[in-house]
């Protein structure tokens, strides 16, 4: 059978690890099944924090990836802050040791109002080049765009315009209602760029793809007339293993980056309070955290005498990860308090959906991460500073840990499965 031929541009691709590359990884994994086949389009030099070679096992052998040298202007910072060029950089806003430096904090400002949209914008010139002729000798009709980094967007929409050729744009977060879009300091005129080149981006595209139906209502609002929802979601590998053996301790775990405004101070001190009214609590208590986390969230744990109850791992390979998910007692899933939050539904909330253990999640209680969590009945949301609800929760949770009966019972969650997300995403491809 003919393969029909698609071309993804995007940033992350293994053997760069971390949650931006598990969407479109698993898109390509599946996609030849259902009669396409995958050109991805990548850096060959991307500046990624972490490595994960165990990724590579999922790009199947139809898949074509292209790869060319991509100039970031990292090297630069690098040179002033004394790193070495080889060095990888944490490119998230994290600050691990509490002493952010005033270069980072410059850095990130110029990234804002002169790097438009984000420091990949060197890469839209040569990469438009490149693409010109393999689409035209390859005879591509498809090709599908992966943001942030939104230049990957502005690649696309050149090719577009020159060639005809139809555009999916894909949004695993929003652009300029990201919940760090105000710490870019922007001067007015970076700001109406910024949103001049997003809107442009959403009206010119044939389709746009997006995680949840907040972002839906985003896109549509800013000038989208094709709009399609195809959440994140879980594939095999997290049913691999069913031996794992649950903690003897009551482990609250958390997996994943742990930005600043991911911390919640209510929480800790509702967990220090349980703590000196209950002492088997006490006891049992073990918090942890898989990834790196931000030092407002150290300074927290130690306000409430609950740093030495706690476990930070540094980062681990995927399998590694999945398998903390299924032994800790209780998932802890925490949502930015942002202007974007209802929309905000994060990829390692379905793998937590299918490790069989309960999810604690402070998130608002009417977005689209409560309303999955409530139909598949896979835990509890806790909304903002809702401090009797999150003392009543932790409670019922412990008392079932007690008595051996904490667990997940989720249900309706094989849609999020990724082949049956890519069964979705063929389906809107084909209606082009």
């Amino acid at each position: 059978m003919s393969l029909k031929k698609v071309l993804i541009i995007s940033y992350y691709w293994p053997p760069i690890g971390g949650s931006g590359v598990q969407r479109w990884l698993k898109f390509v994994k599946y996609l030849p099944e259902f009669g396409f086949q995958p050109f991805v389009y990548t850096p060959s030099n991307p500046e990624g924090s972490v490595l994960d070679e165990s990724l590579l096992k999922d790009i199947p052998e139809e898949a074509v990836v292209l790869k060319t040298e991509i100039w970031e202007p990292y090297n630069i910072y690098k040179f002033l802050s004394g790193k070495k060029k080889e060095e990888k950089l944490y490119l998230g806003r994290i600050d691990e040791n509490g002493k952010e430096s005033i270069l980072k904090k410059l850095a990130f400002w110029f990234r804002g109002n002169f790097l438009i949209p984000d420091p990949k914008v060197f890469w839209i010139k040569p990469s438009v080049k490149y693409l010109e002729e393999i689409i035209r000798k390859e005879k591509i009709e498809l090709i599908i765009s992966s943001g942030p980094p939104h230049s990957m967007h502005l690649i696309a929409k050149k090719l577009k315009q020159k060639l005809g050729v139809k555009w999916i744009a894909d949004f695993r977060d929003p652009w300029t209602n990201i919940d760090f879009y105000k710490e870019l300091h922007l001067n007015p005129i970076s700001d109406f760029v910024h949103k001049k080149l997003e809107k442009s981006v959403l009206k010119i595209a044939d389709l746009v793809l997006v995680v949840g139906n907040d972002m839906k209502q985003e896109a549509q609002s800013l000038g989208a007339k094709n709009v399609e929802v195809i959440t994140n979601g879980f594939d095999d590998e997290v049913n691999e293993n069913q031996n794992i053996k649950l903690d003897s301790e009551f482990t609250f775990a958390h997996i994943g980056t742990f930005s600043k405004n991911r911390n919640h101070p209510f929480l800790w001190k509702c967990m220090a309070e349980i703590c000196t009214e209950n002492q088997a609590f006490s006891n049992a208590l073990k918090i942890r955290f898989v990834g790196p986390v931000d030092e407002d969230l150290k300074a927290s744990l130690k306000e409430n005498q609950l740093f030495s109850k706690t476990e930070f791992i540094a980062y681990l390979a995927h399998k590694e990860v999945i398998e903390f998910q299924k032994k800790s007692q209780v998932l802890f899933l925490s949502i930015n308090n942002s202007n974007n939050a209802k929309g905000i539904l994060t990829g390692k909330f379905f793998e937590y959906l299918v490790s069989g253990r309960p999810i604690f999640a402070i998130a608002p209680k009417d977005g689209d991460l409560a309303y999955i969590l409530n139909e598949t009945q896979a835990g509890e949301v806790v909304d903002f500073e809702d401090y009797q609800k999150c003392k009543s929760v932790l409670l019922d949770m412990f008392h079932k840990y007690e008595q051996n009966k904490l667990f997940n019972k989720a249900s309706g969650i094989n849609k999020f499965h990724r082949k049956s997300l890519t069964k979705n995403l063929v389906e809107a491809l084909n209606k082009l």
